[in-house]
């Protein structure tokens, strides 16, 4: 997916979101069964314990050593990148991988993967570690917001430029545009899965949910509509 983010709508509420996101991801050709273990093992340590995980832990849960882990990824921050990375490129799937001319199609799939993902269990417990870790880990916690929530914000908001470039959607900012779906789509069910509270935990629910959010969204930003003639316009007898 490309990292380039257009300047052609200037948010400089996303400027320092922006200047961090600078993803060097690890090519798929390069990726062995060794990774997927790994990314597993730091996907379970964090619903675990948060952001107090180790490489130790990693490493024992991975089957490697400690040694193996710095080589290939430098860091436990590195690392957990490359978890989110891998994350935001599955959830954004949808919409690179759908025609263009399908507009809601896209979002859809978007939409029911964004849903998908976060009500599953580890990931749903793995957030709630997290942010109770922000204010003892506030730099690593800011960092996983930028290579999550943020990147995934900054990749709709390419997508729904280029859809606003073919005459799909409105003309306006697409960054606000992505917030703003995103958030349509997420609803208040994540606020009720951290105060355990009955939530859209069925996959005929969530699809109802995604559907409501996209055509409310497609509404909100349907493409103006072409003037029609004044009704006094003369009209031609020839």
């Amino acid at each position: 997916m490309p990292q380039h983010v257009s300047k052609r709508f200037h948010n400089p509420e996303l400027d320092g979101i922006v200047h961090s996101v600078n993803p060097a991801p690890l090519p798929a050709a390069d990726m062995d069964a060794r990774d997927l273990r790994v990314f597993d093992a730091v996907r379970e340590l964090l619903a675990r314990h948060g952001m107090q995980m180790s490489m130790e832990a990693v490493a024992q849960h991975a089957g490697c050593s400690k040694q193996t882990l710095y080589s290939r990824y430098g860091s436990k921050q590195e690392l957990m990148r490359r978890v989110v990375e891998r994350h935001v490129c599955r959830a954004t799937a949808g919409l690179r991988g759908l025609r263009e001319d399908d507009l809601r199609g896209s979002l859809m799939q978007f939409a029911t993967d964004y849903l998908d993902h976060f009500n599953q269990p580890h990931v749903a417990q793995a957030c709630r570690m997290i942010s109770a870790d922000a204010a003892q880990f506030p730099e690593e916690a800011r960092s996983l917001w930028r290579d999550g929530a943020g990147t995934l914000t900054l990749h709709l908001a390419e997508w729904i430029e280029s859809a606003i470039a073919r005459g799909q959607l409105r003309h306006d900012d697409p960054h606000f545009m992505a917030e703003l779906l995103i958030s349509m789509i997420g609803g208040q069910d994540f606020d009720r899965q951290r105060f355990h509270m009955p939530h859209r935990d069925d996959a005929g629910t969530r699809l109802r949910w995604a559907g409501f959010s996209v055509d409310s969204f497609l509404r909100a930003f349907a493409p103006a509509a072409s003037p029609q003639p004044h009704s006094n316009q003369l009209r031609s007898f020839s």
